[in-house]
């Protein structure tokens, strides 16, 4: 893309940790290459103006934060489903002894998963992950204590955490 210096070389360095990032939003390897690239696709028509003023890097990832909230205010009554049919990029997703604890973050409402991963993923405060959101902080709070609370229900009422006693 030769009218937008820089832009290419962004996408080739930012990729797959942008990647990662909507895999750890959506659960699903082929919904985050859709946020990516529609997150991506948005970047590049504020290029100029993201490139001089502000960090292109939070600017794509607060996007792509506010892509997948608006998706699960459309779609409150959708519900995630088992495995996808085929895995892409394998190399770019969590390992398979990883998969566990994303499992079960998939298994969260989309909230509480949004508000775990940008706290514990992306280090943001609660005032920021209000900002991102579009939700007060109290709101913030109560979707991370609820979405722990199921992570460590769901923990301790696993088969391995069993064996493991």
């Amino acid at each position: 893309m030769d009218d937008e210096p820089g832009f290419d070389d962004f996408v080739a360095k930012q990729t797959d940790a942008l990647l990662r990032y909507g895999y750890v939003l959506t659960g699903n390897p082929h919904d985050a290459a859709d946020l990516v690239q529609e997150a991506l696709v948005r970047l590049c028509s504020a290029w100029p103006r993201v490139r001089r003023k502000d960090s292109p890097d939070s600017y794509v990832r607060t996007t792509m934060a506010r892509l997948h909230i608006s998706v699960w205010r459309r779609h409150r009554r959708e519900h995630l489903t088992g495995e996808p049919p085929d895995r892409v990029h394998r190399e770019v997703f969590p390992l398979d002894e990883e998969q566990g604890l994303w499992e079960e973050l998939a298994e969260l409402p989309r909230r509480q998963r949004a508000v775990l991963v940008l706290r514990y993923y992306e280090q943001l405060s609660d005032a920021e992950i209000a900002k991102v959101l579009g939700i007060s902080p109290g709101t913030v709070r109560s979707q991370a204590f609820r979405g722990l609370d199921k992570l460590r229900s769901s923990l301790v009422s696993s088969p391995t955490h069993r064996s493991m006693r």
